[in-house]
């Protein structure tokens, strides 16, 4: 069974950074493309940035640019570097895979930008 935990919870300014690190166990990362996933209070959750298994990624427009993601298949690990925060990039972040999600998601890490 697939687990999933995120970590780097975390307040930060505007305009500061925060990495985010997700831990994958139960799978073969390697074959699974991974997304970062993200909930704002009464929005739905919405795509971020997603990573193939090849390594290509993708980014919504509005983190294209400020946002990285990048995957280690040895440590089983997927990371997503935010830089130049914005209020409006509060939420809960969540990975998981993609284009297809697994049956069950994380707990998920609250970030939160406010000065």
């Amino acid at each position: 069974q697939v687990q999933l935990v995120e970590s780097g919870v975390g307040l930060v300014q505007p305009g500061g950074p925060l990495r985010l690190s997700c831990a994958v166990s139960g799978i073969r990362l390697s074959t699974h493309g991974m997304g970062w996933y993200r909930q704002a209070p009464g929005k739905q959750r919405e795509l971020v940035a997603a990573i193939t298994s090849g390594g290509s990624t993708n980014y919504a427009d509005s983190v294209k640019g400020r946002f990285t993601i990048s995957r280690d298949n040895a440590k089983n690990t997927v990371d997503l570097q935010m830089n130049s925060l914005k209020p409006e990039d509060t939420a809960v972040y969540y990975c998981n895979a993609w284009p297809m999600t697994f049956g069950s998601w994380g707990q998920g890490t609250q970030v939160t930008v406010s000065s």
